[in-house]
Formats: structure tokens, C-alpha cells, sequence
């Protein structure tokens, strides 16, 4: 089963937003796989101490993008197919790095010491 023992939520965006991309992250990271049993709504509401209408929420965009799978009545488990992984990864680095290039803009940085920034950061190398 899921595990949301380590999930922290934030202050940063919507919770909802929030848990659809803690399961995507740990489906890119290969620490949720194909057919693992995704906790109840009631429970995970329980554990998260948020609106078990939010967590719906985030279920039922999970579903439309084919990454859970429920049925009335029964538990729901993860799909991760062929492909999903891939996309999932590219989907959360093009949201990440628009991000950094957002906030590269904003101070005024440019492109090329953006590009020696992540180098440096690739390398272990960031304020040093």
C-alpha cells in the first residue's frame, strides 16, 4: 500500500495539487509501482487531517489520468503503464524547471549564468 507517512503538506498550492503530485513523484522515483493499493479516501483523509472531499478531489484527477484505478466498492490501485513513468517524469521537470527559469528571470540572471548555476548545482558544487 501507499505510504503518506512521510507527505508534509505545505503551504504552496492547493492540497489536492499537492497529493496528486506526491503519488506522481514516487511513481517517477520508482518508490510506487504498477498495482499498488492506494489507501481509502476516509482513510487518508484521517491520516492527513484535511476534507475527505479534497482527497476525492485528487483521486478522482488521479483517475482521469489513468495513474489510479477504482472501482465502486472495492480498493483503489495504482496503473502505472507502459510510458507512464516517462511522461510523469517529464510532466514534473517541465513544472519544475519553468519554476527556476520564472525565478532565474525575476533576479535578473542570465541565461548563461543560469546554465553555470545548474552546472554547478549538477555537481554538488551550489554555494561554494
Amino acid at each position: 500500500m501507499i505510504s503518506f507517512e512521510d507527505f508534509i503538506l505545505g503551504d504552496d498550492c492547493p492540497i489536492y495539487l499537492q497529493i496528486i503530485r506526491y503519488v506522481k513523484q514516487g511513481i517517477a522515483a520508482g518508490a510506487i509501482g504498477d498495482q499498488e493499493e492506494v489507501p481509502s479516501r476516509r482513510a487518508l483523509s484521517a491520516l492527513l487531517g484535511v476534507n475527505p472531499n479534497t482527497i476525492q478531489k485528487a483521486y478522482h484527477m488521479l483517475e482521469e489520468e489513468g495513474v489510479i484505478v477504482s472501482r465502486s466498492g472495492a480498493k483503489s490501485y495504482t496503473h502505472v503503464g507502459v510510458g507512464t513513468v516517462e511522461r510523469i517524469r517529464r510532466e514534473l521537470l517541465t513544472e519544475d524547471t519553468g519554476t527556476w527559469v520564472k525565478a532565474m528571470k525575476q533576479l535578473g540572471i542570465s541565461r548563461e549564468e543560469a546554465f553555470e548555476l545548474a552546472e554547478g548545482i549538477w555537481r554538488g558544487e551550489a554555494g561554494k
